[in-house]
């Protein structure tokens, strides 16, 4: 590709990170190089089983400030806050070195939103990425300024959800 684009999949429904994954997928299928970073996430203890098949297809895969304060209580926002920021620029510098074809942030729009990831920072990378480079970024609440400087944006609504009739998440399905 001579030039690479920016993805949004955002919103309160089911399936944006499965729609990343998928797209890693295509990709892959392609004889692209991929690169995943997950934020805020612990598949050890909660299954995002995502990350390992992606691992098994040969995607390089990295955890951004694993764990989130809403369900981990043992982190402290603050220092999860320094810990996000840098381990993000340390990412940057990474894929700046590298020759990815593909980069997914999974989740990098919620970490924006919880405050823990400067939006700027974001945005800063977002505006001089490599010229080559896909970027896909998930999450919901999705702010303006993101989704403004993105070329594809899809909105992944709720409208019906197992969960609304207190039917718990599904291994394999939901996680």
């Amino acid at each position: 590709m001579e030039k690479g684009l920016v993805h949004i999949y955002t919103g309160d429904g089911k399936g944006k990170t499965t729609a990343a994954a998928g797209l890693a997928l295509r990709a892959l299928g392609h004889g692209l190089t991929v690169c995943y970073a997950y934020f805020h996430k612990r598949p050890e203890r909660y299954g995002y089983t995502e990350v390992g098949s992606l691992k098994k297809l040969g995607v390089e895969v990295h955890g951004i400030a694993e764990g989130h304060p809403f369900f981990d209580k043992d982190i402290v926002a603050g220092q999860h806050a320094e810990l996000t920021e840098k381990q993000f620029k340390e990412l940057v510098e990474h894929v700046r070195n590298q020759q990815f074809d593909l980069l997914i942030l999974d989740e990098v729009i919620v970490s924006v939103h919880s405050g823990f990831l400067p939006e700027k920072l974001l945005t800063d990378f977002i505006s001089s990425k490599p010229e080559n480079l896909e970027l896909v970024l998930t999450g919901r609440d999705a702010t303006a300024n993101l989704i403004g400087l993105a070329d594809y944006v899809s909105e992944i609504r709720k409208v019906k959800h197992p969960y609304d009739k207190k039917i718990s998440a599904r291994e394999g399905i939901e996680y």
